[in-house]
């Protein structure tokens, strides 16, 4: 898969998705974890990687579901304060413009 600019600035950084008594706290391990949502994504839909999040693998992990430690609805919402934070951030970063 290409690396885009967003999925590179990923590398090295803090999670943002912060699941409590999930996250791992290793940035070496941080992803772009894209924000799924209907009309967004899904059979032959690539999500775009603006709603993404950088996380951690495991934080990335309870996102794509392949970790049920913590609720579905739980999941989302810290994965949308993740996107925000990390939209945050590439914004005073000036790698994308408000």
């Amino acid at each position: 898969m290409k690396q885009t600019k967003l999925t590179k600035a990923a590398r090295g950084r803090e999670c943002q998705v912060r699941i409590p008594d999930v996250c791992n706290g290793n940035p070496e391990t941080t992803v772009l974890a894209h924000y799924r949502m209907a009309g967004t994504c899904g059979v032959g839909i690539k999500p775009n990687d603006l709603p993404g999040a950088w996380a951690c693998s495991a934080c990335h992990d309870a996102c794509d579901g392949s970790s049920q430690v913590v609720g579905r609805e739980e999941v989302r919402k810290l994965h949308a304060e993740g996107v925000m934070r990390t939209q945050a951030a590439l914004i005073a970063e000036g790698v994308i413009a408000a």
